[in-house]
C-alpha cells in the first residue's frame, strides 16, 4: 500500500521539521544535509549540539553513501535491519557534523514501519529521534505530541498508537561489535547475530 506523503515531503524540502512514525516510536523528522532544519530538532527538543541525533535511511546502499563500511558490517546489517537497531559507524564527510556533534561516528537505523521506509524511499535520510522535550517520556499518540510541540512543528503523520522501547544500540566501528544498550531483542539472539559475523 502506497501512502499520500506529499505534505510531508513538502515540509521537509522546505526546511521543517516533521512527526513520522517508526516501529518503536514516533520521530522527528528533519533532511540531515539541511543544517538549519538538523538545527530545529535540537531546539524543539532541547537537547544539546554534543548529543548527536541518530539517522534513518531506507536501505543498506543508503547506509554506504553517508557512512564507511565494509563486509562484516554489511553481513550484520542485511540480518538486522529493517528492525528495532541502531547501528554505530564511522561517518562520511558528506554528513554535516552538526547531526554527529563533532564527532567521527553516527547513529543509524532503518526502521520495519512501512510509512517510515516510503518516506525515507521517497524523500532521503531523516533524523530519527524520538518526537519529545529531551530526557522526557515519549507519548504514544499524535494528539499528546501535539500538545507539546504544535508551536514548533505543523506536520504529522499518523499511524495509530506507537509505545515501543527504543532500539538496542550496537557499536560497529571496531572489529569487535559492541552493544552499548539493550533494546526489546533479547541480547542472545543479537548475540548469535553479532558472533556469526
Amino acid at each position: 500500500m502506497k501512502y499520500n506523503l506529499s505534505n510531508a515531503i513538502k515540509s521537509l524540502e522546505s526546511g521543517e521539521v516533521i512527526v513520522y512514525p517508526t516501529d518503536t516510536l514516533y520521530a522527528l523528522g528533519a533532511d540531515i544535509f539541511n543544517k538549519r532544519a538538523v538545527k530545529k530538532v535540537f531546539i524543539i527538543k532541547k537537547r544539546t549540539l554534543s548529543n548527536p541525533l541518530p539517522v534513518a535511511v531506507f536501505d543498506y546502499e543508503t547506509i554506504t553513501n553517508i557512512a564507511l563500511t565494509n563486509d562484516k558490517i554489511e553481513g550484520i546489517v542485511k540480518k538486522l535491519l529493517p528492525g528495532p537497531y541502531t547501528i554505530i559507524l564511522k561517518k562520511k564527510n558528506i554528513v554535516p557534523d552538526i547531526i554527529t556533534g563533532n564527532k567521527k561516528n553516527i547513529a543509524i537505523r532503518i526502521p520495519n514501519n512501512k510509512i517510515a521506509l516510503q518516506l525515507l524511499s521517497e524523500f532521503g535520510p531523516l533524523t530519527v529521534t524520538s518526537a519529545n522535550i529531551h530526557g522526557d517520556d515519549t507519548p504514544s499518540e499524535i494528539f499528546k505530541i501535539k500538545e507539546h510541540l504544535s508551536d514548533y512543528i505543523n506536520t504529522y503523520i499518523e499511524n495509530g498508537i506507537l509505545d515501543g522501547k527504543p532500539s538496542t544500540i550496537i557499536d560497529l566501528t571496531s572489529k569487535k561489535p559492541k552493544i552499548l544498550r539493550k533494546g526489546i531483542i533479547p541480547i542472545k539472539q543479537v548475540l548469535d547475530v553479532l558472533n556469526n559475523e
